[in-house]
């Protein structure tokens, strides 16, 4: 089969909950040039890739939404992808037509949720509007007097609806007292900062716990005396060391034994994780964003100069502004990490750079910008499940979900 690309972007629910993950995707070898029927390409790509991947290995237990053109809303979707965690998303271009609309009516008698995507509601989509379980509305297209006015219209209707592209807190606070039910975007990722205000009492101390943990000079009784400070991080690195996924071959009792048996800069990367992870306000899918992003980094280090401890560093580090509340270049300020790690996290320069800029770039799935790398499609779809499956192993032991 053609090569392709394929990752996921989560979608959270009012109380930052992940409720699902649209499946983004793009075949490699149509990813730089014109296609003639770019849609029915795109989605025959998906279906050889979901037949390929599999949902479990992409979204586990949770719903995948996918996009679907009209002809696999016709002639209906193979049996492989007749499962109950597929939510279809009707692309905005597809007419109300009689074939469509009993299409659809299938689909949805066979279980599936049905969405509409980037809406714009009229009278000529009400049988649509009808069959919809949710209505996504795209905010760069639509300004904030015209989504109110669509709001309106379709309050009555029961439809759930979801905000694609939330780029920032103000604009999820915005959409949520619009009553939307589901938030799509990377505003998660960002810090909302308020002027004048004082950074949190545990956001000062992490800071000061990631700051020390980044000097060179930090030394095996000193890290254990950090650690010891804190008996719920003591506890916590002691679970994870004592899980299946660590597996040591006996069980350790003391931070000085987990120092001793996994080594200094291992230990210091899980401290560093559970304190990023122990800020309360922030959702689960943060942290996990956080590792997925910190493996493949080190995944993909493993044939350039870039050492897999700065790879796994720029990763893990890459949302420490949306943690912390407060401008990347203040935080990275305070923290005596190396000018490579520096430059690489505050203006992607350097291979470290570099290598964190392609993994960002395959997260949001803008395919463009992989052009001008040599990995292959395939390398980093490896690369980008292996860091989900990962990330996903770890945090049952590692991390408290909230």
């Amino acid at each position: 089969m053609p090569d392709f690309f394929i990752a996921r972007q989560p979608i959270y629910d009012r109380k930052l909950y992940v409720y699902a993950y649209e499946l983004l995707y793009r075949s490699s070898e149509n990813n730089y040039a014109d296609v003639v029927d770019g849609d029915d390409a795109t989605s025959q790509v998906l279906i050889n890739a979901l037949m390929e991947v599999g949902l479990p290995e992409l979204v586990g237990q949770s719903l995948a939404f996918i996009n679907l053109t009209e002809r696999y809303i016709v002639e209906g979707l193979p049996p492989s992808l007749a499962e109950d965690n597929l939510v279809l998303e009707v692309l905005e271009d597809i007419e109300p037509t009689e074939a469509v609309i009993t299409g659809l009516k299938k689909l949805k008698a066979a279980g599936h949720v049905i969405v509409l995507d980037d809406f714009i509601c009229d009278d000529s989509k009400r049988a649509l509007v009808e069959l919809a379980d949710i209505i996504k509305f795209d905010l760069f297209t639509l300004p904030g007097g015209t989504l109110t006015e669509q709001v309106k219209k379709l309050r009555p209707t029961g439809v759930r609806l979801l905000a694609e592209k939330v780029e920032t807190p103000e604009e999820y606070e915005y959409c949520k007292a619009l009553g939307f039910d589901y938030f799509q975007g990377y505003f998660f990722c960002k810090p909302k900062i308020v002027k004048g205000a004082r950074t949190l009492t545990s956001r000062m101390a992490i800071m000061q716990l990631l700051s020390k943990l980044q000097n060179p000079e930090l030394d095996f009784g000193e890290l254990q005396t950090l650690v010891a400070q804190d008996v719920s991080l003591s506890y916590r690195i002691l679970r994870y060391i004592n899980s299946a996924h660590v597996s040591v071959g006996r069980k350790v009792e003391s931070i000085q034994q987990a120092i001793s048996l996994l080594g200094l800069n291992t230990i210091k990367t899980w401290v560093a994780i559970l304190a990023m992870s122990s800020i309360d306000d922030k959702p689960y899918e943060l942290i996990l964003t956080a590792l997925i992003r910190a493996h493949m980094c080190e995944t993909l280090s493993a044939d350039t100069p870039v050492s897999a401890e700065n790879a796994f560093t720029v990763g893990l580090f890459s949302v420490l502004d949306a943690f912390i509340n407060k401008p990347l270049d203040e935080i990275l300020d305070t923290l005596p990490l190396s000018d490579i790690l520096h430059h690489a996290l505050l203006d992607k320069t350097g291979e470290l750079g570099q290598l964190l800029s392609l993994v960002l770039s395959y997260e949001r799935g803008q395919w463009n910008d992989l052009s001008n790398t040599h990995y292959d499609g395939g390398t980093l779809r490896t690369a980008y499940l292996a860091s989900i499956r990962w990330a996903g192993e770890i945090s049952d032991s590692l991390i408290t979900k909230k």
